[in-house]
């Protein structure tokens, strides 16, 4: 009777851990299921937020810099040219495109190492291809610096001058166009006439210049390893590029004044410390450096 009692609870034991597998199994398809749910339901934000409306830091840069009704950039900014290159390392470094090659036990500073291509797949955009193929075919590689100054043809050696990438604000301008945010006109200038872009979709315009303040504002972190790298670039590069004081133009005076006083704030940050923290893109403040040295 004693080993009848046992088998019999034995096999109600062995019943219910299969009761109990089989409720972990229902419980964890379930889980997949919500899990491929909500991946299904952000793919679908993803294409609910239409290509017009995303856009790259050099053509966020550069909407900063243009003109709404004119469509064009100042004359008188000549920072903008090295600011959209330094935007463009950047953006293939958060693609992950690039990335800069390891310190070494001798700590090397981060103007000192050079630019590595991580991988060479496309990014569907024809100026990052461009300048991910000049870095990936280049031997020996070049620093931060070097690859701003060839990028914007800013070099005295004339073999080198097949990096440098022309007609960047006109190619940058056309994407934007396609994307429906500005516009192509001809406008007449005495002894010349010159292709412009002016505004055509102010929203996303607004979104950009509000993204900008909030975040030196309302958003305000005062970590800048908290805030977005995105958005922390572009803070940082569309002042490189003397364009971000057209973002703060629009603010009341207190405003404008806080906002300043917190962009200096990551202005005056040291590279080379923020880089060696965690998380952190070290390229993208390689590029900071060599605007800020």
């Amino acid at each position: 009777m004693a080993s009848i009692k046992q088998r019999n609870s034995g096999l109600v034991q062995r019943r219910t851990e299969a009761i109990r597998s089989a409720a972990d199994k229902d419980r964890d398809s379930a889980d997949e299921e919500d899990e491929l749910r909500r991946g299904e339901e952000e793919d679908d934000d993803d294409k609910g937020d239409s290509k017009e409306t995303r856009l790259t830091l050099m053509e966020e840069v550069l909407l900063l810099g243009l003109k709404d009704r004119e469509g064009y950039t100042s004359f008188w900014n000549d920072c903008i040219s090295s600011g959209l290159r330094g935007c463009m390392l950047i953006e293939l470094a958060l693609r992950g495109r690039l990335q800069l090659e390891a310190c070494g036990v001798r700590r090397k500073s981060l103007l000192s190492r050079k630019v590595i291509c991580k991988s060479d797949a496309a990014t569907g955009d024809v100026l990052l291809d461009e300048a991910l193929k000049h870095i990936k075919e280049t031997q020996p590689p070049e620093t931060v610096q070097s690859w701003i100054e060839l990028l914007s043809g800013e070099t005295w050696n004339p073999l080198k001058l097949h990096y440098q990438l022309r007609n960047v604000r006109e190619r940058l301008a056309k994407n934007l166009v396609e994307k429906g945010v500005l516009t192509t006109e001809k406008q007449n200038f005495l002894l010349f006439d010159m292709t412009t872009h002016p505004l055509t979709n102010s929203t996303i315009k607004q979104r950009l210049v509000k993204k900008v303040q909030e975040s030196v504002l309302e958003k305000w972190v005062n970590d800048p390893h908290r805030m977005d790298k995105r958005v922390l670039s572009l803070i940082l590069l569309a002042h490189s590029s003397d364009v971000l004081e057209n973002a703060f133009a629009p603010l009341q005076d207190e405003q404008y004044d806080l906002g300043m006083k917190r962009v200096h704030t990551l202005l005056e940050l040291e590279p080379e410390k923020e880089s060696a923290k965690a998380n952190v893109n070290e390229l993208m403040w390689a590029v900071v450096a060599a605007f800020t040295k």
